[in-house]
């Protein structure tokens, strides 16, 4: 694994207590309709022993993702971008390229990010045409998600609401494990 991601995510305090994250009025009824969204956050990745956690900002439109993994100090220490023609992970003066971004992080850092299904799964929602098992809470809420080898638990929302969206996910596959706080959602008009 690279010196800097080790060092960014050694300098971070992954920290569980956060205040309900910022979310557009109309959020709920915008996001299930276009599907695209901005998130800020922080992510805690837990594998082979390991613990990493960095701030994050994702910026997920329906033909790309960018996903920046921030320093101690919000400073831009890596940058994950896909689309249609592939994916790249810049990490300062290094470049790396792949044909899709499991690939290309699983290369460059050990591990990867579930980016197929987590555009879904971060709106609280099953993705499409994959079998899933699904619980809900007592609000009608997701609760607790099973896919793709991927077993997402819901344990906070931003509200009480059945329209309320994540501010915190857990996900599970073998011996990683993910942990993801949202402290702002913003949306685009649909």
């Amino acid at each position: 694994m690279s010196r800097w991601l080790s060092a960014i995510f050694a300098a971070l305090i992954f920290s569980a207590c956060s205040t309900a994250p910022v979310v557009e009025p109309s959020a709920a009824t915008t996001v299930q309709v276009s599907g695209e969204f901005v998130l800020n956050g922080r992510v805690a990745i837990r594998h082979n022993g390991d613990r990493q956690s960095a701030g994050l900002h994702w910026t997920h439109r329906r033909a790309s993702d960018e996903i920046l993994l921030l320093g101690p100090l919000g400073q831009t220490a890596a940058r994950v971008y896909r689309d249609g023609y592939g994916a790249t992970l810049e990490d300062g003066s290094r470049r790396y390229q792949a044909e899709d971004a499991a690939t290309l992080m699983e290369k460059v850092l050990g591990w990867q990010l579930p980016l197929d299904g987590l555009p879904d799964w971060v709106l609280a929602r099953p993705q499409p045409g994959s079998a899933a098992e699904i619980e809900k809470d007592a609000a009608g809420r997701l609760a607790r998600l099973r896919q793709s080898g991927w077993e997402i638990r819901y344990p906070r929302y931003a509200g009480e609401t059945h329209e309320s969206l994540p501010a915190r996910l857990e996900l599970q596959r073998a011996d990683l494990q993910v942990q993801l706080l949202i402290d702002e959602w913003k949306f685009s008009a649909p």
